[in-house]
């Protein structure tokens, strides 16, 4: 399937329609506030930072991205504003449970559950002022890199970290311009520890 670019009407019986592909973005992934979308967005600035190789994403694979090492990673996100109505800031937490996993390029499911990636890259939309929200500034996000190795052996069962628990384990958070750097650290110890 080939990557669209935006200007591609919608059409029906071989005539364009008068709306677009980027009418539907418009209207459909416009607010990258919401939860689905900053998740996407948080693998979209990590796949940038370590400049993975795939040109879009592979929606459900058994991992979120590989570097161009080949090194699989899993990106988590969380944050404390959402696009509803919130009494209180919500209490960042993060999924790290085990699944079984489906792999896109073998259409095949891992046969127990596993944490498939060697990396978890955590990335906290940490902005809490509603009216300057803007996922889009860099300077909103943190990001905590862990080594799932390490991530299995203190927590083999845990399905959610909460942001305490993340931060003794990964250390104090990084910024963006970090993110890459520790990401290649982490990887050549992975490969050292071969």
């Amino acid at each position: 399937m080939s990557t669209l670019t935006g200007d591609e009407p919608f059409h029906a019986d071989g005539q364009p329609l008068p709306f677009t592909v980027a009418d539907f973005w418009r209207w459909g992934v416009a607010n990258l506030a919401g939860n689905a979308l900053r998740g996407l967005v948080a693998e979209f600035l990590v796949a940038r930072a370590v400049q993975a190789p795939d040109a879009t994403r592979v929606e459900w694979d058994a991992v979120d991205l590989r570097t161009p090492q080949g090194t699989a990673i899993e990106v988590k996100c969380s944050g404390y504003i959402q696009t509803w109505v919130q009494a209180a800031l919500s209490r960042p937490s993060f999924d790290v449970a085990q699944k079984r996993s489906w792999h896109a390029a073998t259409n095949i499911y891992s046969a127990t559950p596993t944490r498939p990636a060697s990396i978890y890259v955590f990335a906290l939309h940490h902005h809490q002022d509603r009216p300057t929200l803007d996922v889009r500034d860099l300077t909103q996000w943190s990001f905590f890199v862990v080594a799932t190795r390490r991530l299995n052996e203190a927590f083999p069962t845990t399905k959610r970290l909460a942001l305490g628990t993340l931060q003794a384990l990964a250390g104090p958070p990084l910024g963006y311009a970090q993110l890459a750097e520790r990401v290649r650290d982490l990887e050549l110890q992975l490969l050292q520890d071969v």
